[in-house]
């Protein structure tokens, strides 16, 4: 069942990961996810490591707190889905690279 399996390999290979993993993380707090709602009366920008980095409210929106609160609330998170789903994404990427059975 394990024929052809190297432990050294596997090793190298986790090693690998957590380096790209890393490189990933770093490189995520350059990267901008917006979310705009209610038309575009909301925005808000997060980067990838999900820190929230400008908010945008249209002016009209001042007078109704309850309506502002629903879109605010939206809005991060859908920018929190998209970061996760750039996450997912870069994670099935990593384990594309990985063959633990030296098969190519």
């Amino acid at each position: 069942m394990f024929d052809g399996f190297d432990m050294g390999k596997m090793s190298g290979m986790i090693e690998q990961m957590q380096e790209k993993a890393k490189e990933i993380q770093e490189e995520a707090k350059h990267i901008e996810f917006t979310a705009k709602v209610g038309g575009g009366l909301v925005a808000v920008t997060i980067n990838g490591i999900a820190e929230v980095i400008d908010v945008t409210i249209d002016d009209t929106l001042m007078d109704d707190k309850a309506y502002l609160q629903i879109l605010l609330i939206s809005a991060m998170n859908d920018a929190n889905k998209m970061v996760e789903d750039q996450k997912k994404s870069q994670a099935m990427g990593m384990m594309g690279d990985m063959n633990p059975f030296g098969a190519k």
